[in-house]
This record gives C-alpha cells, structure tokens and sequence, in this order.
C-alpha cells in the first residue's frame, strides 16, 4: 500500500496518464514525473484551553523542485491524508508550469477541524506545524500560502515562527500574509478575481452578454465570495444560486450578493440567509445558468451529473473538481459546455503569491494596481495558449491546459538530468 493511497491522489494520477498517453511520454519517465519527491508528516501535540494536551497529524508534500522552490497552500481541514496531500501538490505543478511560474509544486496541512479551536489553539497548532516544518522549508525550497481552514492570520504566525528560528524577519518563507508585514494588495481577492477575468474571456470568445447571463457559485468562502461579488457587481451577471457546507440558496430574481457577504463576514456561515429558497446542494449544480463556478471541494462535477450540467460555461474555481469520467462526458458535449480547466481558472492565488515572493526577496512592494494588471496579462497569455492548443490538437481544454504544464517540466527534468 503507497503512502499515498487516496482516492483523490488516484484521480490525479489518471488525469496525468491520460495526459502522459497523449504526450506518448516514455513508461520509463512516467513515475519520475508523477510521484512526489518528498513527503513528511508531522504528530503536532498542543496543550488546549482545557488543560488537556491533544495531537494533530500534520502534512507537507512537495511534488518537484526540478523549475525552483516549491509552492502551495496549507490546508487545515478534518479529512485532510497524505494522499490529497499530495494530488493536491501536482495539480500546484502542472499549474505553476502552464502558467510560467519558476516553481515545483507543494501542499501542506494538518488534519484538524477549525471551527472547532479557539483563536488560541489555533494558534498553537499554526505555530507547532511551521515549527516542525522549518528543517524542510525556506524561500528557496518551499513556500507556504493560505488555503482552505487558514488565512492571513495564520501566515503571520508561519511568518513570526519561523522568523523568531532564523533570528530575523523572513517576511518571502509565506504568501498571503498581511500587507502590515509584506503581504501584498489584492492577493485575498486575486483567485476570485482570476476566474471572473477568465469567465469575461470566455463569454466574449462565445459573444455572450454578461448582463443578459445568469450564475451558481457553489462554495462562498475566499474564491467563491469574491468572484461571486465581481460577477454580480462588476460583470453585471445575475447571480442566481450560491452554497457553502450548510446551506444551498436560489433565487431566479438574483440574489443580493453584497448582502450575503456581510450576512458571512458576521456569521461565518451561509446557514440563516434568507434572501434566497432553500434547495439541495447537489441539485444546485444541476440547475439551469450559464456559469457555473464550482469553488469548494473536489469531485463534485461526477459521472453522475456531468451530463445534467445546463450551464454554456464551467469556471473551475476548486482544486479538481471534475472527475477524470466526468471529463468523459464534457468532452462529448464540447460544444454546449465551455470547460476552464482548474489549473488556470485558480491560478490568481499562485500568480500574485509569486509577486508576493519576488517582492519580499527583493524588499519593494508593487500597488495594487500594478499586481492585477500583471495577474491578467499572465492569465491572457496561458488562456491563449490553451485555446490554441486545444483547437490545433482537437483536444479539450483540460488536456491542453495539463499537457503544457507536464511539458515545461518534462523538458526541464531532461535538461537536468538524472544525478547518478
């Protein structure tokens, strides 16, 4: 049994051979690209506000350094393994190299559910992870960032650990830290802000009007908020349906975005919103719109919904959100459902992280302004590709989007070599 033995690192692994046949990459080259350099889990014991002493199981995969450092989020989730640990930390290096990014990609986290934890407990945990991940991190070999379960806050704290080890302030060892200690403007917003831009692009290939177009955003945390918020408000689209883990809404007459994230900004929650019908989360996919934004978890686009999907456009705002026999179905629908695969519709948050790095390393900060244009011009440059690719090879975005990416890294991996 492999270490990673998840069905999530399963998925990943078939989407890469599917990617590897049409690439007719060598059996021999095949594992070297695909299984993960190194893994470390980590027994995280924290004294708790009781006065009780509990361990968490702690994780950090980090796919490839073969392009630079590697580069990824750390989650803090209760289902968190190894596995998706490490599906997680591909997809982070397919989607670095298609978006020219000098990094390998990485993930972490600790399997922990935080709305469990005090403010102090969380930061115990936050502070014990970063401590027992110091032997194996640094600016130029892995950088953390926020995902799902962490936030500004908690770099922070991954920032001052680390910093407080090294002696001095070490503000490039984490992305997404607050602007007061080298963080950079506009990365919270930069994923959500990533999928609408991509979302505009596609409309404007397929001549359809924003103002005249309908949207589901399933998930209303930092991806889903904010690209539900620019859709409604800055695109003119009418967001009909939104969820989170516990509640689904939908109303045909568009729902009041800005109301519903105050209503979350105050409750934490979508649970108790009231400006929208009650529906269940599963049938909110299926629903008739002409985006829909998938921004939670994994897998939720199956083999046993991807042929009801009713939206024209299919932003992927999570990490693999479609299943490996879904894309099956989608590619035999081509022509109704324009895919944006999640390797480039996510890729705001890693783009702006890599700004956010180079700046650190270089001690200047750039405006916000400066950092979204520059987000754009990459996203255009990676979209055109895609598109290209996928017209000229007659395959789908998906497998246009994820054989650029194992390109650039296969051809750097043979530049280098193999050390005796």
């Amino acid at each position: 049994m492999s270490i990673y033995d998840d069905a999530v690192f399963k998925m990943a692994c078939d989407q890469f051979q599917v990617i590897a046949d049409y690439l007719n990459i060598d059996q021999n080259h095949r594992d070297r690209l695909m299984m993960p350099k190194r893994a470390m889990a980590v027994t995280l014991p924290v004294h708790m506000d009781d006065g009780s002493t509990k361990t968490f199981q702690g994780y950090r995969v980090q796919h490839h350094l073969t392009l630079g450092p590697t580069k990824g989020g750390t989650r803090f989730a209760p289902s968190l393994s190894m596995g998706e640990t490490a599906a997680l930390a591909m997809w982070m290096s397919w989607k670095c190299a298609l978006n020219n990014l000098p990094y390998g990609g990485a993930k972490g986290g600790v399997a922990c559910d935080v709305t469990k934890l005090s403010r102090s407990e969380l930061e115990a945990v936050s502070r014990r992870y970063m401590q027992e991940m110091i032997p194996f991190v640094g600016p130029h070999t892995d950088i953390m960032g926020p995902d799902m379960g962490t936030n500004e806050q908690v770099m922070a704290w991954f920032m001052d650990t680390y910093s407080v080890y090294q002696g001095y302030a070490v503000p490039e060892i984490v992305t997404g830290k607050p602007v007061s200690i080298g963080g950079t403007e506009g990365r919270r917003e930069s994923t959500g802000r990533g999928v609408v831009y991509l979302i505009e692009r596609a409309m404007d290939m397929l001549k359809m009007n924003p103002e005249k177009c309908t949207a589901i955003v399933q998930g209303f945390g930092n991806v889903g908020s904010v690209a539900a918020l620019s859709l409604s408000l800055k695109s003119g689209v009418k967001v009909v349906g939104i969820s989170d883990h516990t509640a689904a809404l939908y109303n045909p007459k568009g729902i009041d975005i800005k109301a519903a994230d105050a209503y979350v900004a105050t409750h934490g929650v979508l649970k108790g919103f009231d400006k929208g019908d009650r529906v269940d989360a599963h049938e909110l996919l299926e629903m008739k719109c002409d985006v829909l934004v998938p921004a939670a978890v994994d897998r939720v686009i199956n083999d046993t919904n991807a042929d009801k999907l009713k939206c024209r456009i299919l932003a992927e705002g999570a990490n693999g959100p479609t299943t490996p026999e879904a894309d099956l179905l989608l590619n035999k629908r081509w022509d109704e459902v324009f895919v944006i695969p999640d390797i480039l519709c996510n890729a705001g948050g890693v783009i702006v992280s890599y700004f956010e790095w180079v700046q650190g390393l270089q001690s200047y900060l750039w405006t916000e302004t400066e950092v979204t244009d520059k987000l754009f011009r990459i996203l255009e440059h990676s979209f055109t590709q895609i598109i290209k690719r996928a017209k000229a090879d007659k395959v789908s975005h998906r497998t246009a989007a994820m054989a650029i990416g194992v390109e650039r890294v296969m051809k750097a991996k043979a530049a280098r070599g193999l050390f005796p």
